[in-house]
Protein backbone atom coordinates (compact mmCIF):
# COMPACT_ATOMS: atom_id res chain seq x y z
CA UNK A 1 0.00 0.00 0.00
CA UNK A 2 1.89 3.26 -0.93
CA UNK A 3 0.06 5.82 0.11
CA UNK A 4 -2.50 5.81 2.67
CA UNK A 5 -4.28 8.28 5.82
CA UNK A 6 -4.17 7.61 9.65
CA UNK A 7 -7.31 9.75 11.25
CA UNK A 8 -7.35 10.18 14.89
CA UNK A 9 -10.49 11.69 15.91
CA UNK A 10 -10.01 13.67 19.35
CA UNK A 11 -12.52 15.54 21.97
CA UNK A 12 -11.54 18.53 20.33
CA UNK A 13 -11.02 18.27 16.81
CA UNK A 14 -9.26 15.96 14.15
CA UNK A 15 -5.70 14.48 13.77
CA UNK A 16 -4.32 13.93 10.40
CA UNK A 17 -1.43 12.22 9.06
CA UNK A 18 -0.26 10.87 5.32
CA UNK A 19 2.00 7.82 4.77
CA UNK A 20 3.50 6.43 2.05
CA UNK A 21 4.16 2.69 3.55
CA UNK A 22 5.84 3.33 6.81
CA UNK A 23 7.05 6.67 6.34
CA UNK A 24 5.49 9.51 7.84
CA UNK A 25 4.90 12.46 5.16
CA UNK A 26 3.00 15.13 7.09
CA UNK A 27 0.76 15.50 9.99
CA UNK A 28 -1.76 18.08 10.34
CA UNK A 29 -5.22 18.91 12.11
CA UNK A 30 -8.66 19.49 11.07
CA UNK A 31 -12.01 20.57 12.72
CA UNK A 32 -14.51 18.32 13.42
CA UNK A 33 -17.31 16.95 10.56
CA UNK A 34 -20.47 18.68 10.60
CA UNK A 35 -22.14 16.46 7.66
CA UNK A 36 -21.71 12.82 6.44
CA UNK A 37 -18.70 11.44 4.37
CA UNK A 38 -19.71 10.25 0.90
CA UNK A 39 -18.31 7.00 -0.35
CA UNK A 40 -15.55 7.59 -2.13
CA UNK A 41 -14.25 11.16 -1.35
CA UNK A 42 -12.76 13.14 1.26
CA UNK A 43 -14.32 16.45 2.67
CA UNK A 44 -12.09 19.15 1.11
CA UNK A 45 -12.02 20.67 4.64
CA UNK A 46 -9.93 17.85 6.22
CA UNK A 47 -7.48 17.97 3.22
CA UNK A 48 -3.97 19.26 3.29
CA UNK A 49 -1.98 21.34 0.52
CA UNK A 50 0.39 18.37 0.23
CA UNK A 51 -1.59 16.11 -0.68
CA UNK A 52 -2.86 17.74 -4.06
CA UNK A 53 0.08 15.94 -5.52
CA UNK A 54 -1.43 12.31 -5.46
CA UNK A 55 -5.18 10.99 -5.73
CA UNK A 56 -7.06 10.90 -2.94
CA UNK A 57 -10.11 9.11 -4.39
CA UNK A 58 -10.79 6.28 -2.26
CA UNK A 59 -7.29 6.31 -0.07
CA UNK A 60 -7.19 3.98 2.74
CA UNK A 61 -7.25 5.26 5.82
CA UNK A 62 -7.41 3.80 9.05
CA UNK A 63 -8.99 5.54 11.95
CA UNK A 64 -9.25 5.55 15.78
CA UNK A 65 -11.88 7.56 17.26
CA UNK A 66 -12.96 8.66 20.71
CA UNK A 67 -15.80 10.56 19.45
CA UNK A 68 -19.15 8.19 18.74
CA UNK A 69 -21.06 10.95 17.27
CA UNK A 70 -17.33 11.48 14.61
CA UNK A 71 -17.11 8.48 13.95
CA UNK A 72 -20.83 7.59 12.92
CA UNK A 73 -20.09 10.43 10.15
CA UNK A 74 -17.46 8.22 8.78
CA UNK A 75 -19.29 4.96 8.00
CA UNK A 76 -20.22 5.47 4.05
CA UNK A 77 -16.86 5.63 3.61
CA UNK A 78 -15.95 2.63 1.74
CA UNK A 79 -12.34 2.08 2.13
CA UNK A 80 -12.28 2.76 6.06
CA UNK A 81 -10.72 0.57 8.91
CA UNK A 82 -11.66 1.71 12.05
CA UNK A 83 -8.91 0.88 14.65
CA UNK A 84 -9.89 -0.92 18.17
CA UNK A 85 -8.78 -2.15 21.57
CA UNK A 86 -8.77 -5.83 20.01
CA UNK A 87 -6.29 -4.53 17.35
CA UNK A 88 -3.40 -3.44 19.70
CA UNK A 89 -1.29 -6.47 21.15
CA UNK A 90 -0.90 -5.20 24.69
CA UNK A 91 -2.29 -6.77 27.67
CA UNK A 92 -4.20 -5.81 30.71
CA UNK A 93 -5.99 -3.41 29.12
CA UNK A 94 -9.63 -2.30 30.66
CA UNK A 95 -12.28 -2.23 28.20
CA UNK A 96 -13.03 1.38 28.45
CA UNK A 97 -9.36 2.76 27.82
CA UNK A 98 -9.28 5.11 24.99
CA UNK A 99 -7.68 3.60 22.10
CA UNK A 100 -5.69 6.51 21.71
CA UNK A 101 -4.11 6.11 24.87
CA UNK A 102 -3.85 2.58 24.11
CA UNK A 103 -2.12 3.59 20.46
CA UNK A 104 0.49 6.05 21.46
CA UNK A 105 1.56 4.25 24.86
CA UNK A 106 2.10 1.55 22.22
CA UNK A 107 3.80 3.36 19.93
CA UNK A 108 5.75 5.12 22.55
CA UNK A 109 7.15 1.83 23.94
CA UNK A 110 8.19 -0.04 20.17
CA UNK A 111 9.88 3.62 19.82
CA UNK A 112 11.75 4.24 23.08
CA UNK A 113 11.38 0.77 24.43
CA UNK A 114 9.82 -0.96 27.32
CA UNK A 115 8.83 0.38 30.11
CA UNK A 116 7.44 3.61 29.23
CA UNK A 117 5.32 6.42 30.13
CA UNK A 118 3.54 9.10 28.17
CA UNK A 119 1.57 11.80 29.09
CA UNK A 120 -0.48 13.32 26.92
CA UNK A 121 -1.71 16.98 26.99
CA UNK A 122 -4.91 17.41 24.88
CA UNK A 123 -8.10 18.50 26.21
CA UNK A 124 -7.81 15.85 28.55
CA UNK A 125 -4.44 14.77 29.99
CA UNK A 126 -4.00 11.37 30.36
CA UNK A 127 -0.83 9.56 32.52
CA UNK A 128 -0.66 5.92 31.01
CA UNK A 129 2.36 3.33 31.61
CA UNK A 130 3.43 0.05 30.27
CA UNK A 131 5.59 -2.09 32.08
CA UNK A 132 8.52 -4.17 30.15
CA UNK A 133 5.88 -7.40 29.52
CA UNK A 134 3.61 -4.42 27.48
CA UNK A 135 1.09 -4.58 30.30
CA UNK A 136 -0.69 -1.81 30.80
CA UNK A 137 0.34 -0.78 34.51
CA UNK A 138 -2.35 2.17 34.76
CA UNK A 139 -2.93 5.60 34.51
CA UNK A 140 -4.69 8.92 35.40
CA UNK A 141 -6.89 11.38 33.15
CA UNK A 142 -7.13 15.03 34.13
CA UNK A 143 -8.62 18.37 32.72
CA UNK A 144 -6.24 19.56 29.94
CA UNK A 145 -4.29 22.99 31.09
CA UNK A 146 -6.08 24.34 28.42
CA UNK A 147 -9.31 23.27 29.63
CA UNK A 148 -8.79 24.05 33.20
CA UNK A 149 -8.11 27.55 31.79
CA UNK A 150 -11.55 27.74 29.73
CA UNK A 151 -13.27 26.71 32.65
CA UNK A 152 -12.74 29.37 34.74
CA UNK A 153 -13.07 31.71 31.65
CA UNK A 154 -16.37 30.77 31.08
CA UNK A 155 -17.87 29.75 34.40
CA UNK A 156 -17.27 32.93 36.03
CA UNK A 157 -18.36 36.48 35.54
CA UNK A 158 -15.16 38.17 36.30
CA UNK A 159 -12.24 35.89 35.45
CA UNK A 160 -10.54 36.72 32.02
CA UNK A 161 -9.59 34.48 29.33
CA UNK A 162 -5.76 33.57 29.31
CA UNK A 163 -3.39 31.97 27.10
CA UNK A 164 -0.43 29.77 28.36
CA UNK A 165 2.78 31.25 28.76
CA UNK A 166 6.28 29.65 27.39
CA UNK A 167 8.10 29.35 30.35
CA UNK A 168 7.12 28.55 34.35
CA UNK A 169 4.70 31.83 35.40
CA UNK A 170 5.90 33.32 38.59
CA UNK A 171 4.40 31.20 41.76
CA UNK A 172 2.80 34.35 43.70
CA UNK A 173 1.29 36.60 41.47
CA UNK A 174 0.02 40.02 41.96
CA UNK A 175 -3.03 40.26 38.94
CA UNK A 176 -5.37 38.08 37.95
CA UNK A 177 -4.05 36.81 35.36
CA UNK A 178 -1.08 35.84 36.68
CA UNK A 179 -3.16 33.94 39.65
CA UNK A 180 -5.13 32.02 36.95
CA UNK A 181 -1.79 30.98 35.32
CA UNK A 182 0.05 30.06 38.62
CA UNK A 183 -3.11 28.04 40.18
CA UNK A 184 -3.60 26.19 37.11
CA UNK A 185 -0.30 25.45 36.01
CA UNK A 186 1.88 24.63 39.46
CA UNK A 187 -1.39 22.51 40.37
CA UNK A 188 -1.15 20.27 36.95
CA UNK A 189 2.63 20.17 37.38
CA UNK A 190 2.81 19.13 41.08
CA UNK A 191 0.17 16.38 40.18
CA UNK A 192 1.86 15.45 36.53
CA UNK A 193 5.62 15.20 38.55
CA UNK A 194 4.08 13.37 41.49
CA UNK A 195 3.34 10.52 38.83
CA UNK A 196 6.98 10.84 37.45
CA UNK A 197 8.31 10.47 39.95
CA UNK A 198 6.70 7.49 42.16
CA UNK A 199 6.90 5.95 38.37
CA UNK A 200 10.61 6.24 38.60
CA UNK A 201 10.91 4.93 42.01
CA UNK A 202 9.17 1.50 40.46
CA UNK A 203 10.38 1.83 36.79
CA UNK A 204 13.85 4.06 37.04
CA UNK A 205 15.06 3.20 33.62
CA UNK A 206 11.99 3.75 31.45
CA UNK A 207 11.41 6.21 28.77
CA UNK A 208 8.85 9.06 29.61
CA UNK A 209 7.35 10.70 26.52
CA UNK A 210 5.19 14.08 26.47
CA UNK A 211 3.08 14.33 23.27
CA UNK A 212 -0.39 16.11 22.71
CA UNK A 213 -1.23 19.69 21.78
CA UNK A 214 0.06 20.96 24.92
CA UNK A 215 3.45 18.61 25.06
CA UNK A 216 5.86 22.05 24.44
CA UNK A 217 4.46 23.68 27.19
CA UNK A 218 4.26 20.68 29.69
CA UNK A 219 8.05 19.91 29.03
CA UNK A 220 9.23 23.22 29.82
CA UNK A 221 7.06 23.71 32.82
CA UNK A 222 8.37 20.26 34.10
CA UNK A 223 11.67 19.74 36.56
CA UNK A 224 13.05 17.02 34.89
CA UNK A 225 13.36 17.81 31.51
CA UNK A 226 16.66 16.44 30.80
CA UNK A 227 14.53 12.74 31.36
CA UNK A 228 11.69 13.78 28.96
CA UNK A 229 11.15 13.05 25.11
CA UNK A 230 8.75 14.95 22.95
CA UNK A 231 6.90 13.30 20.37
CA UNK A 232 4.22 14.81 18.62
CA UNK A 233 3.27 11.32 16.36
CA UNK A 234 2.68 8.55 18.89
CA UNK A 235 -0.51 7.99 18.03
CA UNK A 236 0.49 7.71 13.98
CA UNK A 237 3.13 5.31 14.98
CA UNK A 238 1.14 3.01 17.03
CA UNK A 239 -1.00 2.81 13.89
CA UNK A 240 1.50 2.36 11.49
CA UNK A 241 2.42 -0.70 13.50
CA UNK A 242 -1.12 -2.08 12.43
CA UNK A 243 -0.45 -1.63 8.76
Amino acid sequence: MDNWLALVIGNSRSHWAWFQEHTLITAWDSPHLATTVNQHQLPSEVLTAQLSTIDTNNIPIYMASVVSSQTALWQRYQNIRQITLQDIPLSNLYPTLGVDRALAVWGAGETYGYPCLVIDGGTALTITGLDEKKSLVGGAILPGIRTQLQSLYKATAALPEITLPQSLPTRWANNTPGAIASGVIYSVISGVQSFIDDWQATYPHSAIIITGGDREFLASYLRSQDQIAIDSNLIFQGISLLI
